[in-house]
């Protein structure tokens, strides 16, 4: 199998302060299911984006369906991650943190899941510096 289609710890973030930094400074968008909040840094890391999936308690009591909203939004990103947001990011030569936060009201399947990370992917390797 390739490296390229891998979601290491490395690629997800972890860090508080840049996590509240992130949803204190950064820009937003939405792209129904999803919200996106990101920002760019200036810190080194190995990895083009960092990034970190939720998916909210009060929609979704059971921990079951959070599961495996989060699930399927991981790998739709795994899978698609390098050609449509790595690339870009290298070739600008920018990092950036982001999070995406389901916010549909239902459980959607997968391939509603991959055509719209498809979409935020292009959406945040287009957007410019803040």
């Amino acid at each position: 199998m390739s490296k390229i289609y891998t979601f290491t710890k490395e690629e997800r973030l972890c860090n508080k302060k840049l996590i509240d930094e992130l949803f204190r400074n950064g820009s937003s968008f939405l792209c129904y299911p999803f919200k996106v909040s990101w920002l760019n840094i200036l810190e080194e890391q190995a990895f083009p984006a960092q990034v970190l999936f939720s998916v909210p308690k009060k929609r979704y009591k059971r921990a079951v369906d959070r599961n495996l909203l989060k699930r399927r939004m991981r790998e739709a990103y795994r899978l698609n991650k390098t050609h449509f947001l790595y690339l870009p990011l290298t070739e600008k030569g920018r990092k950036i943190v982001f999070s995406i936060g389901y916010i549909g009201k239902e459980i959607a399947d997968y391939s509603l899941v991959e055509k719209k990370m498809l979409k935020l992917l292009q959406i945040l390797a287009q957007s410019e510096v803040v």
